[in-house]
C-alpha cells in the first residue's frame, strides 16, 4: 500500500511518477523499495488517469449505498432475488468493471 501511496504523493505534487521518484520517496519514508513493485506499478500507472481515478473514488460509497437496503428485497421476495440474478449476469457479460480493475491493480500490493 505504501507504493500506491508514494504514488499518490508525487501526483499531488506534480511530479512525474517514474522508478526513480517513486523509489526516492520510498527511501525518504524509511524503506527499502522492492525494485520489482517499483516497476509493476509504474507500468500499471501508465493507463490510468489517476485524477479520473481520484474522482470515482470519492463516490464510491455512495454507490454501496442501495445494496444496504436488504430489507426492502426480502418483503418484495423472490422477484427481487431474481432481478439481482439477471442484473449480475448482464454485467458479467460486459466484461470487468473499473471497480474490479482497480481491485486487481490492489492485489499487486
Amino acid at each position: 500500500m505504501e507504493y500506491v501511496y508514494a504514488a499518490l504523493l508525487l501526483h499531488y505534487a506534480k511530479q512525474d511518477i517514474n522508478e526513480d521518484n517513486l523509489a526516492k520517496v520510498l527511501q525518504a519514508a524509511g524503506l527499502q523499495p522492492d525494485e520489482v513493485r517499483v516497476k509493476t506499478l509504474v507500468a500499471a500507472l501508465k493507463e490510468v488517469n489517476i485524477e479520473e481515478a481520484i474522482k470515482s473514488a470519492a463516490f464510491a460509497p455512495v454507490a454501496a449505498a442501495p445494496a444496504a437496503a436488504p430489507a426492502a428485497g426480502q418483503q418484495a421476495g423472490g422477484a427481487a432475488q431474481q432481478g439481482k440474478e439477471e442484473k449480475k449476469e448482464e454485467e458479467e457479460k460486459k466484461g470487468p468493471s473499473e471497480e474490479e480493475i482497480a481491485g486487481s491493480l490492489a492485489a499487486l500490493f
